[in-house]
């Protein structure tokens, strides 16, 4: 049996109201109950204490019948409450308000209330439910008579209560889920309208196999911005399938050569142990370079992607001083802070650290031992600069744009950590991610500097 997206969408929304509301009625239904009980207890212990403090300031009476009695005059009981008191085992006073069952009239409870020897509380169930109670022993000194103070809260009716008021709020539960479904089933339909011209569209866009076609809906209604954002997904689309087809073209041009290599050198790998250990070699480095190369083209196409970034804040002066902290395990250089911004940017960490590591290690790899490789940061003109430069041979003019391509390879390397020439095409991708942008100029006093330039936005 088929159903509807209009019947799913109804019956997931009511669902999940159902869920939330159910949620919501136990969670008050909890609540209050567990705030009932509090509120009993608490009143049983304020009787206990006041009896206390009313007995402490009534020591010249010296009959016990009197003090109860006192007690019960001026101390009222409140709504589903009652008092009496038991003078040498039998029911005494009472309060005169009446309640909702005499508990004193039943002589098994009064004989077991009678026979406490110190403040107890508990249960009993009674003709107007359950009751919970607090029976208090009091003793004056010339009167030797057993007398009890017993406290009564009728739990049962304080209960029903809450019953009543969980009752109303399920039943205005159902009514809500009743409005609202009527609602979704309303706009359920109005908002799946467009849908069905966007799904007649894209089946003949699927037809023909052209992302280039796009749905064209004039007018500025839910029709138009569904086609505006189904046209926009077809770029993403389009686009996704030419990085596909550049990591494809990329990763064939550039892993073809040491397969190669490697195909032959094992088809004329001989059964001599020098022959073979040198032929293992060659082989492993070859295939470390050919991982070397997948991975860099694995964070190219994810450039592409949207989740690229994990933007959080980041303190630009740490970032600086933690980059040339790390760079100084690639070699003997003069490593230099330049300068530091006393900053935060939103941006991602991992990949600032990511693309100024590329940048230091282009450097290491142009430049000697005892040459200047020097990091900074600063905020200019609303935007954050971030740079590496060096002391060494630089970059020519015609190669300032060139050597930011993928495979692009400068000239002037010393031949130590040679790269697979995706360094900075992954350091352009990481700024322009960050809606940046790098370049590299003339360092002063001659070599190269690579400048990456963000946006700083504010961070709250």
């Amino acid at each position: 049996m088929r159903v509807s997206a209009r019947a799913r969408i109804v019956g997931w929304m009511l669902a999940v109201v159902g869920l939330a509301l159910s949620v919501s009625i136990f969670a008050t239904w909890t609540f209050l109950q567990t705030n009932l009980d509090n509120r009993v207890q608490h009143e049983l212990e304020n009787e206990v204490d006041k009896l206390r403090r009313y007995a402490d300031n009534s020591r010249a009476i010296r009959d016990v019948e009197v003090l109860l009695e006192g007690y019960l005059a001026i101390n009222s009981p409140d709504r589903h409450e009652t008092f009496f008191s038991i003078v040498d085992g039998q029911p005494h006073r009472i309060t005169a308000i009446p309640p909702p069952v005499r508990l004193d009239t039943d002589d098994d409870l009064v004989a077991r209330l009678a026979a406490a020897t110190r403040t107890v509380s508990g249960n009993v169930e009674s003709a107007g439910g359950r009751v919970r109670y607090a029976v208090i022993p009091v003793r004056v000194t010339a009167d030797p008579r057993a007398a009890h103070l017993v406290v009564a809260i009728f739990y049962d009716r304080h209960r029903n209560e809450i019953v009543e008021a969980v009752r109303v709020l399920g039943l205005s539960a159902l009514a809500a889920m009743a409005l609202a479904g009527a609602a979704g089933w309303f706009v359920a339909g109005r908002v799946l309208a467009p849908v069905r011209l966007v799904s007649q569209t894209a089946e003949q866009i699927s037809d023909s196999s052209d992302l280039t076609r796009r749905l064209d809906v004039p007018g500025d209604d839910d029709v138009a911005a569904l086609a505006g954002t189904f046209n926009h997904m077809l770029d993403r689309l389009e686009r996704a399938f030419l990085v596909q087809r550049n990591f494809l073209d990329d990763a064939g041009h550039e892993l073809r050569t040491p397969i190669t290599v490697i195909r032959g050198h094992l088809e004329l790998m001989g059964d001599d142990p020098a022959d073979r250990a040198e032929t293992l070699a060659l082989v492993t480095d070859e295939l470390e370079r050919m991982n070397r190369i997948v991975d860099d083209l694995l964070t190219l196409a994810k450039a592409e992607q949207p989740g690229f970034l994990a933007v959080d804040t980041v303190e630009l002066a740490d970032l600086t001083v933690s980059v040339v902290a790390k760079a100084r395990a690639l070699g003997e250089r003069k490593w230099r802070v330049d300068e530091v911004a006393e900053a935060r940017v939103p941006a991602d960490r991992q990949r600032l650290t990511q693309a100024l590591m590329q940048l230091v290690a282009n450097a290491f790899r142009h430049t000697k031992d005892g040459d200047l490789i020097a990091v900074g940061s600063a905020v200019r003109d609303g935007r954050v600069d971030l740079w590496v430069r060096d002391s060494g041979p630089g970059v020519a003019v015609a190669d300032r744009e060139r050597i930011f391509s993928r495979f692009a390879r400068g000239a002037g390397r010393t031949g130590a950590l040679d790269g697979s020439g995706l360094g900075l095409a992954i350091v352009k991708s990481i700024a322009e991610a960050h809606g940046g942008q790098v370049q590299v100029t003339e360092a002063p006093g001659g070599g190269a500097c690579f400048v990456m330039s963000i946006p700083l936005w504010e961070v709250r």
